[in-house]
């Protein structure tokens, strides 16, 4: 395919291409395995799947690949199709009609802003690790010293990913690639050195540690606690659809690089954490279930290795930021673009010299150190806050999944064409099964547990109940706005449509500047 028909599949939405084709294969799937970050989630969650599941927690792993594996089917299937800044977004758009293509960008949106705050506060659990002189704050013994301490540090590494994200798409792109590249290796080399240091064999993942004997549901209420710990780690595989109006060949290149950063993250991903508990000299550490994979690495390779290792895991928290600001401002310009965002003209504005929408990083990037601030002296909120905007993700996904069944009941949906990827006749089941695991896993992460949202004190019952009342009060309020505001503005900006002699399928240029 060439750019000319690559940009032919961007006008059909309306658009005329304005962002710099310069990204290849490995920078798309890049994008995907980066957002996604087998080291970062892995090692900021291990210690609570372990916590309430045990070792046999480790199931959660294969059971949210096999679901989100028929959400990434899907998306394979609309990126072949649109290949679209704002993946998301557009795809709901194109589905579902502008009211729901708009509640999926603004809980997409939101969910990313937080997302970017929390995968930065990852940098505590890693960094004092490594040398008490980061701790800055307190000797970390204080009540508030490692909250602060997170923010300072988590302040830092969004500074870094916006000023990169403003600098343009190559740098963020090279600086992407080669943390990849070294978390890819570091991972490979944690696996080798967990294999050569087992103490026990792979029957470990059977062993419940004791969890679940008391409550009316037994093992399986305190596996589907601990399921949320991989739950939290394998989602943001769109990532490598988002950047493809930046991509060359995005069309045949983005539905690979999504199934590949899936499937390599599942992989590697599922080998750290059983290599971990096979390796770990003792399964009734203390350090095991408050300082978790840092604790098993330290505990297994030594002071030295272990610390060398957490230096390739600080590598990795910092890519996985870089990666999930990078979809955030493709997702803020796609929706701006639309009229669909405050100071939609300036936020859709694409600088001539870095070739990239620089305002939207800032301000996606001002509004992450924002969030990072309630961590301060309130932790357990900012848990809560983290834990809705992985709900708020899973719920945009359906918002995509849900319309696309919809499509293909009423006989609507057509996938690309010219040999690109399709489910064929595997389509209706697997999408089926993606709504159906979408909406049981938001179920299971919105679940009002005392021990997930009101854990500590102050024990507050808004706290317990916080992902159905922030999460009904983002989508409630969010589609009032847009119905009584945004809808009478919505329409692709004048400075960014495509002109009628640039695409025989602008035949509804009339129709695309109005309101819907």
């Amino acid at each position: 395919m060439s750019m000319t028909k690559d940009d032919d599949d961007l006008r059909e939405f309306g658009y005329r291409p304005e962002l710099k084709r310069t990204l290849g294969n490995f920078h798309t799937f890049a994008a995907g395995i980066s957002y996604i970050s087998i080291l970062t989630g892995t090692f900021q969650l291990f210690y609570f799947g372990f916590g309430f599941g045990g070792p046999a927690y480790w199931w959660s792993w294969p059971l949210v690949f096999v679901g989100q594996l028929m959400v990434a089917l899907c998306f394979a299937e609309l990126a072949a199709k649109y290949p679209v800044a704002g993946s998301v977004y557009n795809w709901a758009k194109k589905l579902g009609g502008p009211h729901v293509g708009w509640l999926a960008g603004w809980m997409m949106l939101i969910a990313s802003i937080v997302s970017i705050a929390a995968v930065a506060l990852a940098y505590q659990a890693t960094l004092p690790q490594i040398s008490k002189v980061f701790q800055i704050v307190g000797d970390g013994t204080g009540t508030y010293d490692v909250a602060t301490n997170a923010v300072i540090l988590a302040a830092v590494l969004i500074l870094f990913t916006t000023l990169v994200n403003a600098f343009g798409v190559k740098l963020m792109a090279r600086i992407n690639t080669a943390g990849v590249f070294l978390e890819l290796v570091a991972t490979v080399v944690l696996i080798v050195l967990f294999a050569v240091h087992v103490v026990r064999g792979p029957s470990v993942v059977l062993d419940t540690h004791g969890h679940g004997g008391s409550g009316g549901f037994g093992y399986m209420g305190a596996f589907l606690t601990a399921a949320l710990a991989s739950a939290y780690v394998m989602y943001g595989f769109d990532t490598a659809a988002s950047l493809g109006e930046e991509s060359v060949d995005p069309s045949r290149n983005a539905p690979r690089a999504i199934l590949r950063a899936l499937l390599a993250s599942f992989v590697l991903g599922g080998l750290i954490l059983i290599l971990a508990l096979m390796s770990v000299s003792s399964l009734d550490g203390k350090g095991i279930t408050s300082d978790g994979l840092q604790y098993v690495v330290l505990d297994v390779l030594g002071d030295t290795g272990g610390k060398l290792m957490l230096w390739c895991v600080l590598i990795a928290v910092t890519v996985c930021a870089l990666a999930v600001h990078t979809a955030a401002i493709r997702l803020a310009f796609a929706m701006s673009r639309d009229n669909n965002l405050p100071a939609a003209s300036l936020m859709a504005k694409v600088s001539p010299r870095f070739q990239t929408p620089v305002l939207p990083a800032v301000v996606i990037g001002v509004l992450a150190l924002a969030i990072l601030l309630v961590n301060i002296r309130q932790p357990q909120i900012f848990s809560v806050v983290t834990s809705i905007g992985i709900i708020m993700i899973y719920v945009a996904y359906l918002l995509v999944t849900g319309p696309m069944l919809v499509a293909r009941l009423r006989g609507t949906w057509t996938p690309a064409g010219d040999g690109k990827f399709s489910l064929g006749r595997w389509g209706l089941p697997v999408n089926i099964l993606g709504v159906l695991w979408g909406g049981a896993m938001t179920v299971n992460l919105a679940w009002p547990r005392a021990e997930v949202y009101n854990a500590t004190a102050p024990y507050h019952w808004y706290l317990r109940w916080g992902a159905f009342l922030f999460v009904g009060a983002v989508l409630l309020g969010g589609f009032a706005y847009y119905w009584f505001v945004q809808r009478h503005k919505t329409g692709v900006l004048s400075s960014h449509a495509a002109s009628e002699n640039e695409s025989e399928s602008q035949t509804h240029a009339d129709t695309v500047h109005t309101a819907h």
